[in-house]
C-alpha cells in the first residue's frame, strides 16, 4: 500500500470532523456535537495560528489525521508541537500509519526549527505508549495536569 501523507485542505473537513467524532466515542464514550465538531475543525483552516491537520491517505482514500498544535518555548526561543486528534480507521491500525505520520513530521520539525514534539495519551492506554515509546519518546519529564468544562 502507497501512503501518502499530507497537510488536509478544506476538502478534507467532514471526513476529520468524522474521525474526530469516532475518536471521542471509541476512547471516552462521548458523543459529541457534529455542529460543534465542525466549527472546531473549520477554526484550524481559517486560522493557520491555531493548528495544521495532516492526514494519511491511499488510493484516494482518507484513513487517518491528526492536528499540530504549537507552544512558544522561551527556554528554546522555537516552538513545541503537539500532535493532538490522532485517529486511524480500525481497520488500518498496527500497519505503521502512525509511524509514518509521525516521521513525516518530525522531519518538517527538523527542517523547520522547531524545538520539539509532545502528545499526550490516556495513562491506561498501554498500546499507545508503547508505539510511543517505539518512537524513540518518552514520558521522563512531566505529568500533565488539566481542568476541562464538561463537553
Amino acid at each position: 500500500m502507497d501512503i501518502n501523507i499530507r497537510e488536509a485542505e478544506r476538502e478534507d473537513i467532514e471526513r476529520i470532523v468524522v474521525f474526530q467524532e469516532h475518536m471521542a466515542e471509541e476512547t471516552e464514550g462521548l458523543v459529541l456535537d457534529h455542529k460543534t465538531v465542525t466549527k472546531g475543525v473549520e477554526a484550524v483552516f481559517n486560522d493557520p495560528w491555531k493548528g495544521i491537520y495532516f492526514v494519511a491517505e491511499a488510493g484516494g482514500k482518507l484513513f487517518a489525521s491528526l492536528l499540530i498544535t504549537f507552544e512558544w518555548s522561551d527556554w528554546r526561543n522555537s516552538n513545541v508541537w503537539w500532535f493532538q486528534s490522532v485517529y486511524v480507521l480500525p481497520e488500518y491500525r498496527r500497519k505503521g500509519i502512525f509511524r509514518k505520520m509521525y516521521e513525516h513530521i518530525r522531519q518538517l520539525a527538523v527542517n523547520s526549527g522547531i524545538a520539539g514534539l509532545r502528545l499526550y495519551v490516556e495513562s491506561n492506554n498501554s498500546r499507545a505508549h508503547k508505539t510511543y515509546e517505539a518512537l524513540g519518546m518518552n514520558c521522563d519529564h512531566y505529568r500533565m495536569y488539566e481542568w476541562l468544562k464538561e463537553v
